[in-house]
């Protein structure tokens, strides 16, 4: 027997069947482009997927200013907005008489399998497999009292940072979170390795490429119910409400979470796991605030705004994009240039980001023209009709 919250529907950020705020698209898009920040790194580094594992990100100026601003903070903008997702399908299923989880476990079921697809042939630090099994969870937690969802959200953070608490005592203890060099062989096979052996190595290496989403779930389960929260309270709505809580998350996150990103990042590798999954949640609650006061102030959206919307809406599409476009002009199967530039700094990683950020925009836009839905969305929606 389930027990359901009686206010769930009557808060006030619930929304007419097929309504979207527009706040939550600009959101999505600036949380997927965000991620691309520390994962383009990945690309263009010796080793690729396993140099980050090995080495960590590269510590110039350039590579440390993006590492405050977005290492692991796009990361928990998009986890939080995973759940608000969760929670608007969550309340159209009850306004619909729907049960519930119901057909949302086929869902989730599909997202996992597109996560895993998505691992081998593309990218290993593939974040939808993690979020398939989060949100199989929280899907059923809805399901509990409003109390129960606090108490598992507050547990779920104080596991979460006593892990990351114990896990960098034990770095600095040891000294693994020095940098070590990557291994030849493995720069090698992203330098010059063809493709298939590239999808053996990840299958290989499954176990290691795959533990973030294992060490990072009981943060995962916190920022999905913090979306969710954050939805019923009404932060996403265009009222005043939404923009009162908007200017707290705005003045609390990044008043506070700046200057504890800083310095954690300044603190050196030792502090990286605290850096990117304990002081960024914080910092990715004041970028809500920031664009959200962007939007308010926004009269006529120009092409800034329409390409992150429309990035947004095909969240993704644009996100397993963004990686196969940076896997073939990186890697020795495509253009190779992460080799090819080696040494000549850091600004063409920047150009790289842009162009890619570019290209996305455009091509978001120019699609939803013609189509409602992104292309990896619309197979998804034809796949659980079927």
């Amino acid at each position: 027997m389930t027990h359901t919250d009686p206010r769930v529907t009557q808060t006030p950020q619930a929304t007419p069947a097929g309504r979207r705020l527009p706040l939550l698209d600009v959101l999505r898009g600036v949380a997927i482009l965000g991620t691309l920040m520390t994962n383009v790194w990945i690309f263009t580094g010796p080793g690729a997927e396993w140099g980050a594992l090995e080495s960590g990100m590269a510590t110039g100026p350039v590579e440390s200013t993006f590492g405050v601003l977005a290492n692991g903070k796009f990361l928990s903008l998009l986890t939080i907005l995973f759940g608000v997702g969760l929670a608007i399908q969550y309340d159209s299923a009850k306004r619909r008489g729907q049960p519930w989880p119901g057909r949302y476990r086929w869902r989730a079921l599909f997202l996992f399998a597109e996560g895993t697809v998505h691992f081998v042939l593309v990218f290993a630090w593939d974040v939808l497999m993690g979020y398939a099994v989060t949100a199989l969870l929280v899907a059923w937690l809805l399901t509990r009292s409003e109390r129960a969802q606090r108490r598992v959200m507050w547990w779920a953070a104080g596991i979460h940072l006593a892990v990351m608490g114990l896990l960098t005592v034990a770095l600095a203890a040891t000294g693994d979170g020095t940098d070590d060099g990557v291994p030849e062989d493995v720069v090698d096979l992203y330098a010059h390795g063809s493709y298939p052996a590239q999808i053996a190595f990840r299958l290989e290496n499954a176990l290691a490429l795959r533990m973030e989403p294992v060490l990072t779930f009981f943060l995962l389960v916190f920022l999905f119910l913090l979306g969710v929260r954050l939805f019923r309270a009404g932060a996403f709505g265009a009222d005043e409400t939404g923009r009162r809580l908007r200017s707290r998350l705005l003045a609390w996150g990044i008043g506070l979470g700046l200057p504890l990103n800083a310095a954690a990042a300044l603190a050196g590798p030792d502090l990286f796991l605290l850096a990117r999954y304990g002081t960024a949640p914080l910092l990715a609650l004041g970028y809500i605030g920031l664009v959200g006061a962007v939007v308010d102030r926004v009269r006529r959206p120009g092409p800034l705004m329409t390409g992150l919307t429309s990035v947004g809406r095909t969240a993704l599409s644009g996100y397993v994009l963004q990686n196969a476009l940076c896997v073939l002009i990186s890697y020795g199967i495509g253009l190779g240039l992460a080799e090819r530039l080696d040494g000549t700094g850091p600004w063409w990683v920047v150009a790289l980001w842009a162009t890619v950020c570019a290209v996305l925009m455009a091509g978001s836009t120019l699609w939803l023209r013609r189509f409602s839905t992104g292309p990896l969305e619309s197979v998804q929606k034809w796949a659980l009709r079927h």
